[in-house]
């Protein structure tokens, strides 16, 4: 009997073992996050963020999972990594030892790179723990006017920074874990979790604006066709694909005619997936951050000023650079060259197109125009809530990077799951024929 379908994934020994190992990985982040960084007065830190929720501190505390918000050992959540990340990749564009060393050298190539980022990551941790310790200090509640500091210093500092290094290794620890031992990509299910553990506190507050009258029961029920309508069209668009048809000649090897088949070369509309907006916010809030603590500068604070995500520099800037790492991502991932000279080793054509060079500036020509659409995609879905929040007055924050990251994140671990069911019926299949041919 084939198995297929989600109510299946039990009867799978080895894909159980994976869920299991994934849901008890994010359930030890979850806990971390509520695990507070000592010193702090968690009570003036809440209501300081409920002042800020539509400010840059609600949009990095969304990508911590709540947190910043905690001030726990995860408040950096996976930030520093991505950052360190982003910078390695463009080091391998501008250095040809490292991009000899992620191309040629291969396994052993990668897990250098890989331990490069992971000390990039320590740095850029290091740095935002001490900004963020140093801030800390001359921070209040706004409600209450209490410090959120209770006892500063030189202590405080090294305690703080030393906190979040280690919950910033152990996050990254983590998120190396579910992608070796669990299913699907772990940084992106660390960020997946902390935006779906915010949802019910969404609809807590979209309650309490309803029942005050803040946002009126109409307004409610449109936002809510709205964010549908985004929540369809990133579905659509995440599975929508540019066939390229592939004919592969007839050959004879021995008595044996291979070839004359025809087959497609599918490009997906958005080759680089969730990577875009997230590298985008993280390379915007990492000098924001900075800007928004520093308290003694003017013109940092006119830095901080260009920097809300509400103002239209920050959107310019985000769009900027969803386009830029759109391609320069899908160009990482995706390289026409190699499938030319694979299609040609094969025997592989494009009809009309002569095989080599010609196939490689085809192909190349075919997914800088869907790249084109997918940026303005992923542009549209990120930058229509921040519209809503300052043209229409929705008075609370609810983000289309967050939309997009659910809805890839969850397409792109039942995809994983449905192959690990495939896998495993392919292999019992497998099993019964060589059994039979046995007897």
């Amino acid at each position: 009997m084939a198995l297929s379908g989600v109510e299946n994934m039990a009867r799978v020994p080895e894909l159980r073992k994976k869920l299991m190992w994934t849901a008890l990985l994010l359930l030890a982040y979850r806990l971390g996050v509520h695990v507070p960084v000592p010193g702090i007065d968690t009570i003036a830190l809440r209501e300081f963020f409920t002042s800020v929720q539509n400010t840059l501190f609600g949009v990095f505390d969304m990508f911590s999972g709540g947190g910043l918000r905690n001030l726990s050992i995860f408040a950096l959540g996976v930030m520093p990594y991505i950052s360190a990340s982003i910078i390695m990749q463009l080091l391998q564009v501008v250095s040809p030892d490292l991009k000899r060393m992620a191309k040629e050298e291969g396994a052993a190539g990668r897990k250098k790179i890989t331990q490069y980022t992971r000390y990039g990551t320590v740095l850029i941790t290091i740095v935002q723990g001490l900004g963020l310790a140093v801030a800390l200090e001359s921070m209040q509640s706004p409600i209450s006017h209490a410090p959120i500091v209770i006892l500063g210093g030189l202590s405080f500092k090294v305690v703080t920074v030393i906190t979040m290094t280690a919950g910033t290794i152990l996050t990254m620890w983590i998120g190396e874990q579910i992608t070796e031992r669990g299913i699907g990509n772990g940084i992106s299910l660390i960020i997946f979790s902390g935006i779906v553990t915010g949802i019910p506190r969404a609809l807590l507050s979209s309650i309490e604006f309803i029942s005050a009258g803040t946002i009126s029961l109409f307004s409610a029920i449109a936002l809510a066709i709205v964010m549908l309508a985004i929540l369809v069209g990133i579905v659509f668009m995440e599975r929508a694909q540019r066939r390229i048809p592939i004919h592969y000649a007839k050959r004879q090897v021995g008595r044996k005619m291979y070839g004359g088949q025809s087959t497609h070369l599918p490009l997906k509309v958005n080759t680089a997936g969730v990577i875009p907006p997230i590298f985008a916010s993280s390379l915007l809030i990492f000098p924001a951050t900075v800007a928004e603590f520093s308290r003694g500068s003017e013109w940092l604070q006119n830095v901080a000023a260009w920097f809300n995500p509400a103002g239209t520099i920050y959107n310019v800037l985000f769009v900027a650079l969803i386009v830029f790492f759109c391609f320069f991502y899908t160009a990482i991932i995706f390289d026409p060259k190699d499938i030319a000279e694979n299609l040609k080793k094969q025997g592989g054509f494009v009809p009309g197109i002569r095989p080599g060079g010609k196939t490689r500036e085809y192909i190349d020509k075919v997914l800088t125009r869907i790249t084109v659409w997918g940026a303005l995609y992923i542009s549209l879905v990120c930058v229509i809530p921040q519209v809503m929040m300052t043209q229409f007055n929705v008075p609370f924050y609810f983000g289309g990077t967050s939309l997009l990251i659910v809805v890839g994140v969850s397409m792109d671990f039942m995809s994983q799951i449905e192959s690990h069911l495939i896998s495993r019926q392919y292999e019992g299949l497998m099993g019964k024929t060589r059994i039979k041919g046995r007897y």
